[in-house]
């Protein structure tokens, strides 16, 4: 099974145990089956699982699968990003998700006076300036603007702003509109940037967790959607089915009005993006 004609790719997050490792594992060896263009993997607020996502990267490029490490502003320093930087280098790592990144407990919003970079603008920039051409560099954008954004056209200016100092793509963050989407696109073609702008897919699996995250990141949640899933209770697989043809359908919308790929928030789990991948291939 392929989408070779509209690539993806997943994110995971770091395994804080052997057991969790061995799981993650077996994970994207499924999920190798969809062959993604890579992998990336994230890390906690203030790079706390920063050893992890190093972890995590190299054993992956060690399997011969292409992957992406998560960088962040948010407490790094130049010369700390300069020796991470340097060890990918080292590694053959050629590609690089980076973002401001989650605030920490006790951050203002615009992070701690210590640190060297306030925007993932500032970060892209330094990068460029560090590697040259070396990474590819994807950066976050927000269909539904960012949370802490002063306004919807000063978030997309922010956006331009990361292409400008040398992102090559944006990964947006998860939706179920996708006529947000499309806006995005048009306001970003309206100053000029035409960077492909991945779509970033979450699965609906669980009720309860999809509003928390969605609360934590801004992210909206239709409302005939919420009542529907909220009608369920604790209903797993009709939360399941709903959720697989909700998102299978913006999927399938998102690829034929054009955008470039579709990157899954696999949360490490192989199921739910198997699912949706499979429901894709009948219908494009």
């Amino acid at each position: 099974m392929s989408l070779s004609n509209h690539p993806i790719s997943m994110e995971f997050f770091p395994p804080k145990t052997a057991e969790g490792a061995q799981k993650l594992r077996l994970v994207r060896s499924k999920l190798a089956v969809l062959q993604p263009k890579y992998f990336s993997v994230t890390f906690g607020a203030g790079g706390s699982t920063q050893q992890g996502t190093r972890d995590t990267v190299l054993e992956m490029h060690q399997e011969g699968f292409e992957a992406a490490p998560h960088l962040s502003c948010v407490g790094s320093s130049r010369a700390s990003l300069r020796a991470i930087l340097a060890d990918y280098q080292a590694q053959g790592i050629h590609r690089l998700v980076a973002l401001r990144g989650d605030l920490p407990s006790g951050y203002g919003a615009t992070g701690a006076a210590g640190d060297d970079f306030r925007y993932a603008s500032e970060l892209i920039a330094f990068i460029r300036a560090e590697t040259g051409s070396w990474f590819h560099i994807e950066a976050a954008a927000y269909p539904e603007m960012h949370p802490q954004a002063k306004s919807p056209q000063d978030d997309v200016r922010h956006f331009a702003d990361k292409i400008k100092a040398g992102a090559n793509a944006g990964i947006t963050q998860y939706f179920y509109n996708a006529d947000a989407y499309f806006r995005l696109l048009d306001d970003l073609a309206a100053l000029g940037v035409h960077a492909p702008i991945v779509a970033g897919i979450m699965p609906i699996t669980n009720y309860s967790q999809l509003m928390r995250f969605s609360d934590m990141c801004g992210a909206e949640i239709p409302r005939w959607i919420r009542l529907k899933l909220a009608s369920y209770g604790d209903d797993s697989e009709s939360i399941k089915a709903f959720g697989l043809d909700v998102v299978s359908s913006l999927c399938e919308r998102l690829l034929k009005g054009g955008a470039p790929g579709l990157h899954f928030y696999t949360l490490n789990q192989s199921v739910p993006t198997l699912a949706i991948c499979q429901r894709l291939d009948t219908v494009l």
